[in-house]
Order: C-alpha cells, then structure tokens, then sequence
C-alpha cells in the first residue's frame, strides 16, 4: 500500500494510491492516527479506500506527509563519510550515530523550501527513511524489522556555513538542520518492497537532480546498516513510537558538500533561489522542491560574558 496526505477544501486528508488515482478517507482522520492504529487500522483503511472518493494523481495535491513523533537522521555510508572526512575512523564501524532533527519542519514533497536567514552555503540531502508502525524498546535487529512500517524518501536540508560553527562545540547540529525536511510523496509499506530486500538489506536506486541536470546517486544496500538495525540501535535504552521517522544519513554523492570537496571543478554552486532540487528513489516515487527566498533573520543580541580569563 502507498500512503499519502493531501491538501483538500475539507483540509488534509489521507490517501490511499490505486493505479492512477488516490482514493481519499474521510476528513479528520491524518496519516498519525492511521499509523498508530497499527496493523488492523491499515488493513480497515486499505478495505475503505476501495468506496473513497477518487482524485487523479496528476491533479492531486500533496500536503506534508505527516507530523512524526520525533526524527533521527543517521550516518550509515561509507562512502559519504569518507569523501567528506577524507577517512572513515574505525569506531565508525561500531554502532550507527545519529542526531535529533525537528518534526515541526516537515516540508510537502512539492513546496517551495526557503533558504533559511543568513544562510549562503544551502544545500539538499539525499536519503531515504523508514517510518515506525508499532513501539518497541530494546529490541533485536530482528524484531526491529517487523516494527518498521515502510518507507519514504527524505531530504535533509542543510545549512552548511551555519553548520561548521555549530560543529566547533560539542552540541551537534541546531539551527544548521532545523528548516526544513521533504518526506514523501508515499509512505510505501513495507510488503510493497518484499522483492528489493536483498540479504537483509533494503536496495533502492536512488537520484538527485538539480535544475534538471543528474548531481549524484546510490543504491540504498550500500548502507553500513540495515533499517532494521537502526531502530533496534534508536530503541535501546528508550522507545521508539508509531510514526517515528529514521533517516538513512546522505548516500555516496549525496549533497553538494560532498561532491564540491571531491570535485571542485565542475561541482554546481550552493544552492540558490530559483534552483529545483529533485529527488527520486526506485519504488518511492521523486520529490521536487523549488529554492525561495526565506525570511529577514530575527536579531538576537550576543551572550553576556560571564567568566573572566586571566592572562
């Protein structure tokens, strides 16, 4: 099943694909609840949808995909980790890291994305999420997967001037990550992708273009981890809940900060306004946003020294 969210004069409502229309539930019902229903509330909207009023899909129009819970975005290839740090330290390899991303910047897969203030450095991600359909805490790799609901393409949004300042503290990222996150257009259940697990591992060719012109792509089975491992890793210790969203961290060519570091030459600019970022994944679908202008940056006065360093 194919999931989705649409903007309607009833406001969003939630969209089931069948061929090539979108059959539509009742108003008042969004993506979460269905998702937290579980099992049962997907397999009662699958049998309503056939009686749903029908929108095509060429004249549809896509709303955020949901509002998640919480939101991790893991470095899982290698290879990006390389081409950016020049090497991959070998304590990498030994549990997959990630940060806590903001679940109010949820972007539809069609909007225009704002440059943030005071960012000239802007740039896409191109990844690909798993979203939770059940809590679990402490769970094996094993029993992870049969808690994974299905997946989503996911563009992280970058601020890459803003982002090494904030990495000179021990903090991670804020506000360099904060703006915006595309999801969608589906939220692809997991059976829908039965045939594309090879060895345990999700493999989904991936693209990014910019303004028209190929930038970078992978196959999601390059990822040191499978998704499966990186839910049971985000429950350890703690719970992971029904629509949390787990980002797969930037494939090999990924972003413009990568392929900028390793070829200089012939690398596009960061991103500007006007430029249209697209992102397509094998079985997902692409999403396509428009570069604006964002808003005047609120002024913040600077912090009060408060400790006097002597010499």
């Amino acid at each position: 099943m194919r999931l989705t969210t649409l903007r309607t004069p009833a406001g969003p409502r939630v969209g089931v694909l069948d061929g090539e229309v979108i059959r539509l539930l009742e108003p008042g019902l969004d993506l979460a609840r269905v998702i937290e229903g579980g099992a049962e509330a997907l397999g009662d909207v699958a049998r309503r949808a056939r009686a749903c009023d029908a929108v095509p899909v060429e004249q549809a129009s896509f709303g955020p995909l949901l509002t998640p819970p919480s939101v991790r975005d893991f470095l899982t290839y290698e290879r990006h980790l390389a081409e950016l740090a020049g090497a991959v330290p070998d304590e990498w390899y030994d549990e997959p890291l990630f940060y806590f991303s903001n679940p109010a910047a949820i972007t539809a897969p069609y909007d225009d994305v704002r440059i943030p203030p005071r960012v000239e450095q802007f740039d896409y991600e191109l990844e690909v999420a798993a979203v939770v359909g059940r809590a679990g805490s402490d769970l094996t790799p094993r029993q992870a997967a049969d808690h994974i609901l299905g997946y989503t393409i996911f563009n992280d949004w970058s601020a890459r001037d803003l982002q090494v300042r904030e990495f000179k503290f021990p903090m991670g990222p804020s506000k360099s990550k904060d703006s915006a996150i595309t999801l969608g257009p589906w939220l692809v259940t997991a059976d829908e992708l039965a045939e594309h697990v090879v060895d345990g591992q999700l493999a989904l060719a991936t693209q990014v273009d910019v303004n028209g012109v190929r930038a970078g792509g992978d196959v999601t089975s390059n990822m040191s981890w499978t998704f499966a491992d990186l839910v049971a890793y985000a429950s350890r210790g703690t719970v992971v809940r029904p629509g949390d969203v787990l980002g797969s961290g930037t494939c090999g060519t990924g972003c413009l900060a990568e392929i900028r570091r390793t070829r200089p030459d012939t690398a596009p600019g960061w991103l500007r306004e006007g430029d249209v970022v697209r992102i397509e994944v094998e079985q997902l679908g692409f999403i396509e946003n428009r570069l604006v202008a964002g808003p005047t940056a609120v002024e913040i006065p600077a912090g009060r020294r408060r400790v006097r360093v002597e010499g």
